[in-house]
């Protein structure tokens, strides 16, 4: 602990941001790095508590509660007040492949579970992480690692996602040949084409990390589907072991009347297209540009098409959310270390009361119908407000309110309610074994399939979740491939 008294003499300062209405010109970070002796400050604010919960990585009331990689933050914290910064890189090294893209688009986990935010703003985790990592690539301290012996073992993982990433580096680094398979012309996934560039940028950010892996002996075969380009025969016969990697990409529909009506589309399609558009400089075929747009869902895909559709030049945005607005300060049945479910204004809500002079979330809120025009095209949304009872079985739903319709103008309606599970294609070919709510049925830990030698970890295992938890099992799930190879294992 560098400074004892640090949390007691320091205030949390976050890093400054472009202005709102200045970042959406463009598709560019607009996060501003933060001057070192004050991110020296913000780490001597750690109170290196005896018992730290901020990488604990539990879940507590079906929520993420401290770092799922179980970051050694108290360390490099005191790291970076010393001026330590080679040995900061290294201690987070050892826990997180890629802390450049946690440090950028985890919703910090560690911060709701800090001591210190018991009664006080909780250190900056999140901002000194990132600004570790950057610091490693502006002085040329990560480079290309291969290793040094190869087991002559083959690996394939299918999807290279946040998952899949991680256990290709982690299998790699054992010595084991890995291929990772995508059905997409990039890799990356999520992190790819799922968060748009001013989130996490693909050129200098995620392409970058992606040619270290590729300089370190991991093969990327894009454009190729496995069970519908590559048969699973074929893949099981030429490789040794399989980690399925896939995600949870089945996404959560809106079966109301006109649903087939033009200009309904899923989030992802919207957020995959932009992405494209801007990594291939083309016209993106799903543009906001001059429409009324209205948003179904809250979470952080809803908040990235928030963002998006503002930068696209919309008409009006409105985003639609069937809870209850957050309360402020934590509520008495949401304690400390649990995640704080208090309001806030993320990036894509910033830009829309800039822009239109109002938080663009409306709760309480559910959809009846979607109403077109003569050609087909969605012209409206109609909405009801909801309130929360329970029915006979005591499970609470949302119910209507008469009086409460209302009709929102919209051209472009974008579905953001989350996923239902991973898509079964390729999990039919395999012939592997599912639980009840159609992710592959593997043992948290374990992460072995029905099938010897394939195993599945992330959301196509645990269902829709945070990226650090696709983390966490990538690395968990190489650890247990590892052992299936080579009888013994050194993976962390």
């Amino acid at each position: 602990m560098g400074k004892p008294t640090g949390f007691i003499e320091y205030l949390r300062e976050a890093p400054s941001e472009i202005a709102p209405l200045e970042r959406i010109r463009n598709w560019d970070e607009f996060h501003l790095p933060m001057e070192e002796d004050k991110l020296r400050t913000q780490g001597a604010r750690c109170m290196d508590c005896g018992i730290p919960f901020c990488h604990t990585g539990s879940v507590i009331s079906g929520m993420a509660s401290g770092c799922p990689v179980n970051n050694l933050i108290p360390e490099w914290n005191d790291l970076i007040y010393r001026g330590l910064w080679r040995e900061a890189l290294d201690r987070l090294h050892k826990t997180n492949n890629f802390p450049e893209f946690t440090g950028r688009i985890c919703p910090a986990p560690c911060e709701g579970a800090c001591v210190l935010g018991i009664n006080n703003p909780p250190v900056t985790i999140k901002n000194i992480e990132y600004s570790i990592i950057d610091k490693g690539w502006e002085e040329g301290w990560i480079t290309p690692e291969p290793p040094l012996k190869r087991t002559g073992k083959n690996v394939a993982i299918i999807g290279s996602g946040p998952a899949g990433l991680c256990a290709a580096a982690q299998l790699n680094k054992a010595g084991h040949w890995v291929t990772l398979f995508e059905r997409a012309d990039r890799p990356g996934g999520l992190l790819m084409y799922g968060i748009p560039n001013m989130k996490l940028d693909k050129e200098a950010v995620v392409l970058r990390r992606l040619n270290v892996l590729e300089a370190e002996g991991v093969k990327f075969v894009c454009n190729t589907e496995v069970g519908k380009d590559l048969p699973v025969e074929q893949l099981l016969q030429e490789f040794d072991s399989v980690v399925l990697c896939t995600g949870a990409t089945k996404p959560r529909d809106l079966p109301v009347e006109g649903r087939p009506l033009k200009g309904i589309h899923f989030a992802m399609d919207f957020l995959t297209a932009n992405t494209k558009a801007v990594l291939d400089k083309n016209e993106t075929p799903l543009s906001a540009e001059g429409k009324d747009v209205v948003i179904i869902g809250g979470g952080d895909t809803g908040t990235d098409c928030v963002g998006t559709s503002i930068r696209h030049g919309c008409k009006s945005l409105v985003q639609l959310e069937i809870m209850p607005k957050p309360p402020s300060d934590r509520a008495s049945d949401n304690p400390w270390p649990e995640w704080p479910k208090v309001y806030k204004m993320d990036y894509g809500q910033e830009e829309a009361a800039a822009r239109f002079g109002e938080d663009p979330r409306g709760y309480l809120t559910t959809t009846t119908k979607f109403e077109g025009d003569e050609n087909g095209q969605v012209k409206a949304v109609h909405t009801v407000q909801v309130q929360w009872e329970r029915n006979e079985k005591g499970q609470f739903m949302p119910v209507p309110i008469p009086g409460t319709e209302k009709i929102l103008p919209a051209q472009l309606v974008l579905l953001a309610m989350g996923f239902l599970g991973p898509e079964q294609l390729l999990l039919d070919a395999l012939g592997v074994e599912r639980d009840p709510r159609s992710n592959v049925k593997a043992d948290y830990g374990t992460y072995t399939t029905s099938i010897p030698g394939v195993f599945a970890a992330g959301d196509c295992r645990r269902g829709q979740s945070l990226v650090v938890w696709a983390f966490n099992e990538g690395r968990g799930a190489a650890r247990a491939c590892d052992l299936y190879l080579m009888g013994s294992t050194d993976l962390p």
